[in-house]
Formats: C-alpha cells, structure tokens, sequence
C-alpha cells in the first residue's frame, strides 16, 4: 500500500495576525502547529500500516519553508518520506489554486514514489475552516473520494470507510485508488517515538519548486490565479462582562408586573 498524506503547517489560532495590506493570514513570527484534523489523517495511514508493514507512508505539505518543521513532526510520527512545496509564485493562494498546486505536485511526486493507492487529508484546516482543498484534489486527479472519514479498514482493492453523518454514522467502500479526508475519531493519534524523533531532525525534506513543475499553467497559482478574494479581515472584539440578574421570588415579581 502506498498512502499520501497531505498537512498543513497552521499558525495557533490563538494567536492569529492579519495582514492589513493583503488580508491574508501573517505566518512569521507566530507559533505554528500540524493542522489537528492532518494529524487524524496521518493517524489513519499509521494504523493501515500497522496491520500490512510493507505500507509505505508518504507527507506532503505546501508552505514556506518553516513547514519542514511541521513535515518532520509527521515523520517522527510515522510517515516514511516528506516533501515541500514551497516557492514565491504559489504565495497568497485560495483553496482552488492550492489544490492545483498540490494535484501537479502530487503527480511529480508519484515519478519518484511510484503511483499513489490513496491520498489523505485532514477535513480542514483550523485556520480556514473551509473543508475545500481535500475534495478539490480528488477532482484534479479524477480520484472517488470520501469525507469526513472516522476509521478506515484496507479490504482488497478497496477501502472500508465509517463516515459521520449528520444522522448517524454510515459504512462506505471505496475503490483505490481514492481521496479521503478524516475528522476526528474516538481515539487519540499517537506519540512519536525518541528513536523515530531523531531520526526526523536528520532528515533531508526534499522543496519541489514552479521550476520542478514544468506543465503548471501559471495564470491559475498564487493571489492572480486565485478567483476568491478576502473583502476584510478582523479580529472580533473580546465581549464585555455581563450584568448579574438579582434574582426574584414569585410575590417581588407580581408587584412588580401590578406596577
């Protein structure tokens, strides 16, 4: 089996920063993490590969190039192989123009890692929330998908999928290959290990660049390719301190409605 899974470098949505100027989100400087539903996906990919050793686990991650951080965190965890996709022409892409991105880069990646059975990916990312990249890949590549995946179970040439729903939880198969993206399920992701962790701080994480892919149309990547734009961005007021009611018994408040 040969998984790719796709994550993102997020900034702490606790401390946010907008710039002013472009409305897009301001990474330096802040604290950043693995995108929490990434880290379900890469979960799910871990426990296939527990089952059959010979899986092979693969991280994929556009950003700048402190995202190596992020990628070498997943490698800790229990992806076998990471690359970036990082270069200034991507900068400032919508949803649509990441997810070509991303579907050109997954197939330059596939020349050296062989062809992909199934590509993962968080349902979103918590500093979008859109749910919107996962599924427009799975469109680049002309791939079946499912979403919003609790558990996933390797079953031949297909995928047992348990899928939340809005009434309830529903089992369904997918053929390989195929996108699926993960939401939280009732179990935790694991740890890295000392041995796996130090491993991951030697690692070389290869950066695939536009001139990495020379068949990217370039009219569809970064802010002029992206057909979404951000109006205004802002940070909601905290909300004041509310006023304590004294509480009344029956008699107080009839004299008062008589009044």
């Amino acid at each position: 089996m040969n998984i790719l899974v796709c994550v993102k470098q997020v900034p702490d949505t606790t401390e946010i920063k907008i710039n002013p100027e472009t409305n897009t989100l301001m990474r330096e400087g802040v604290p950043s993490i693995v995108n929490t539903f990434d880290g379900f996906a890469l979960e799910a990919a871990a426990r296939i590969k527990d089952k059959d050793p010979d899986t092979k686990i693969v991280v994929v991650s556009m950003g700048p190039e402190q995202a190596k951080a992020a990628l070498k965190e997943c490698l800790a965890i229990a992806a076998d192989k990471a690359y970036l996709v990082s270069d200034r022409p991507f900068g400032g892409s919508d949803t649509l123009a990441t997810s070509y991105i991303l579907s050109t880069a997954i197939r330059k990646i596939e020349e050296t890692e062989g062809k992909f059975d199934a590509i993962f990916c968080g349902k979103q990312a918590i500093d979008g929330d859109t749910a919107q990249v996962g599924p427009e890949i799975a469109e680049h590549l002309d791939l079946p998908q499912v979403t919003y995946a609790l558990e996933i179970e390797a079953d031949g040439d297909r995928f047992k999928v348990l899928k939340e729903g809005q009434d309830g939880n529903m089992v369904i198969g997918v053929k390989l290959p195929c996108l699926v993206t993960f939401t939280k399920p009732s179990f935790d992701p694991r740890y890295p290990t000392i041995k796996r962790k130090m491993a991951a701080n030697k690692a070389q994480i290869p950066t695939i660049t536009c001139a990495d892919l020379p068949d990217i149309d370039t009219t569809r990547i970064g802010l002029k390719g992206s057909p979404t734009h951000v109006k205004k961005s802002f940070v909601p007021q905290k909300k004041k301190g509310g006023v304590k009611i004294k509480e009344e018994t029956n008699e107080e408040s009839a004299v008062k409605l008589a009044a």
